[in-house]
């Protein structure tokens, strides 16, 4: 790492991944100096989000974030200085947009956008990949087009209102989110949800019904299951929610069995292997 850090004295975002590696432990950043995987490229200090769980970002003392958020936007030049040299030699490379260290990264598509035009011209090897809030779908459209390869859109819900409940969003709406992840889909890009699951929320009838409506009407290939750490007492009374779901087994095997073509996960993949064998990978387009 410090051979990397020397070689490149002037680049902010090496100097940034280096502090997530050694003082946040962060596995991905880590990649990033072991040459391997997936490895992240923060890129965005704001968000249009005001979630109840973020974890670089808290409006009270009391509750620290659990890490400092970037305090910078990277030039494309950084941004390919990192990028280009770990998709070309990294085993299973890929480079990832929308990290824990940084706010969400589509408020700064067009320094991403510029960044991947630049990537895809050095390199046509391995997978670059968007986690966000997906609350642009115009700005989606033009990282589509720019070359990213697959997209992660967060949800803790697909009902409007305990999406509202939990992220908060300025400036945008549950249904441009909805919007953004039928586009990707319609792009050509691997789309998956980054769903925050909370038993005696996920599983609830209601949320099962729209979750799977959402599946259906969007196409969304993946669901990647990520369990939201959370005082259960605080999400639960800001999504005014109270008593027991079906249960998550039987949540996962009710969904499975309405669309048999859904995959479920928790990493990100390499478009190599975006669709194993017996996964369909045209998935019909509504009319």
């Amino acid at each position: 790492m410090r051979a990397t850090i020397a070689a490149h004295p002037q680049n902010r975002l090496y100097e940034q991944l280096s502090r997530c590696a050694v003082d946040y432990h962060c596995f991905a950043a880590k990649n990033l100096f072991f040459r391997r995987w997936e490895a992240p490229l923060p890129t965005s200090p704001i968000c249009n989000s005001r979630c109840l769980g973020c974890i670089s970002l808290q409006e009270s003392d009391c509750c620290p974030a659990s890490q400092d958020r970037i305090s910078f936007v990277p030039s494309v030049e950084e941004l390919c200085e990192v990028a280009i040299p770990h998709l070309q030699q990294a085993e299973n490379s890929i480079v990832s947009f929308g990290q824990g260290c940084e706010g969400d990264p589509i408020l700064q598509w067009p320094t991403i956008s510029a960044a991947v035009r630049q990537m895809r011209l050095a390199t046509s090897r391995g997978t670059i990949h968007f986690n966000s809030n997906a609350s642009l779908p115009d700005a989606v459209d033009e990282l589509a087009a720019a070359g990213i390869d697959s997209i992660r859109v967060s949800l803790n819900s697909a009902q409007e209102g305990l999406y509202n409940a939990y992220y908060r969003p300025k400036g945008y709406t549950f249904a441009n989110v909805i919007d953004s992840i039928g586009r990707a889909k319609k792009a050509g890009l691997f789309t998956m949800l980054n769903y925050l699951v909370y038993p005696g929320v996920s599983d609830r009838e209601e949320e099962i019904a729209a979750l799977l409506q959402l599946v259906q009407d969007t196409g969304v290939d993946l669901i990647q299951m990520r369990n939201l750490s959370i005082d259960p007492v605080m999400y639960r009374d800001a999504l005014q929610i109270s008593g027991e779901g079906i249960g998550m087994a039987t949540m996962l095997a009710r969904i499975k069995a309405e669309v048999p073509r859904i995959q479920f996960g928790y990493f990100n993949r390499t478009k190599e292997n975006f669709y194993p064998p017996g996964y369909e990978s045209d998935w019909p387009l509504p009319a």
